[in-house]
């Protein structure tokens, strides 16, 4: 019979006996068994089997985006995997519930022989983070040495080439400043919707000037707070204003993606736009799972050791709230929520570039 068509037993097939006895406890190796031993590395163990499968789907969308022209028959197969790496992140962060069925002393039983192994060494998960476009400048390190110092040469090496290579975010980036229908014909996206945003806040100043539920202090502070075209618009009607807020570190996207991230937000219900609008949001909640994980670990954290240092040497519960509250890559993306206007005020596109964001089948 063909290998091909051979049969094959479940348990031979899944490595059950690999993963199995995979879980050697090192509180029994040393003699002063510890029960909750087995439910941490378990925990740990199902991580980094997640964290594989995510850099498995990661690959598979570079290797999509990474071409000059990106076959628009994929992108439906990008957002579906993107959709899967979020659901794995939901998971991630519910495991941690199982965790913490495990006491503080049960904990310490066993900790003391970790030193000085930490999660901060999952070179799976600092291949997830590159691979997704984590900017090395925004790491924050526990020590003074680079954040690949922990890893092996070889290791080191990988997560170089990453950057070197490209990443989801620099594809999508890429992507993005190749939409074709910014300027189409005599239709000049810009100039419509900078008239669009005047005439949204001039709306909203009169709102507030003609309230009779707000003091005269009230209304000075709200049309302080509501701004103008001079204001955060100006990153999308300035290329100058763009590049002073990204060269202070402010924004991340080049000026062409911002403005074609803003397009593809304002005319998502167009047929065309129907996939790049969710392959963007679950960039998004990739980006917020991620945050949320990094957070829920560090309240873990902190419900485990209060204040104790790190097994690895970082301060703990300190370290993984400041990752919680830095390390975001497509914030970019969640900033242009700021720049939309109501959908009744959005610019009416051309006929024939209506057309151009149809299906063929809805054309005639």
């Amino acid at each position: 019979m063909s290998k091909k068509y051979s049969t094959i037993h479940y348990h031979s097939y899944l490595k059950l006996d690999k993963i199995l006895e995979a879980q050697q406890l090192r509180s029994v190796e040393l003699g002063e068994p510890a029960h909750e031993e087995m439910l941490f590395i378990i925990i740990h163990q199902a991580y980094e089997l997640w964290f594989k499968q995510i850099i498995h789907e990661l690959q598979s969308i570079l290797k999509m985006f990474r071409e000059d022209s990106v076959d628009e028959r994929n992108i439906g197969t990008a957002v579906a995997r993107l959709g899967r790496i979020s659901e794995i992140l939901k998971l991630a962060v519910q495991q941690i519930r199982i965790m913490e069925t495990m006491t503080p002393l049960d904990f310490l039983d066993f900790r003391g022989y970790l030193f000085p192994a930490s999660g901060f060494q999952s070179f799976q998960f600092r291949m997830v983070e590159a691979m997704l476009g984590l900017s090395e400048q925004d790491r924050l390190t526990y020590s003074s040495g680079h954040y690949a110092s922990v890893f092996p040469e070889d290791q080191q090496q990988v997560l170089a080439d990453i950057y070197r290579s490209g990443t989801l975010f620099d594809a999508v980036e890429s992507w993005l400043e190749r939409t074709p229908f910014i300027n189409y014909g005599e239709f000049d996206f810009l100039k419509q919707y900078e008239q669009a945003v005047r005439q949204m806040i001039e709306k909203e100043q009169e709102a507030i000037k003609v309230s009779v539920y707000l003091t005269e202090k009230e209304k000075i502070m709200r049309l302080a707070m509501l701004g103008n075209t001079d204001t955060y618009f100006q990153s999308v009607l300035s290329k100058d204003a763009h590049a002073a807020l990204k060269a202070n570190g402010k924004l991340r996207l080049s000026y062409d993606a911002t403005v074609a991230a803003l397009f593809i937000n304002l005319y998502r219900d167009e047929p065309i736009l129907h996939l790049p609008f969710r392959l963007l949001v679950n960039l998004m909640d990739i980006d917020e799972l991620l945050t949320s994980w990094r957070q829920r670990h560090a309240q873990m954290v902190l419900r485990m050791l209060g204040r104790k240092m790190g097994t690895g040497g970082s301060s703990g519960h300190e370290y993984l709230q400041a990752t919680a509250a830095k390390h975001h890559i497509f914030t970019d993306l969640h900033s242009v929520s700021t720049l939309l206007i109501p959908r009744s005020a959005l610019p009416a596109l051309p006929e024939s570039l209506t057309k151009q964001l149809s299906f063929y089948f809805t054309q005639n």
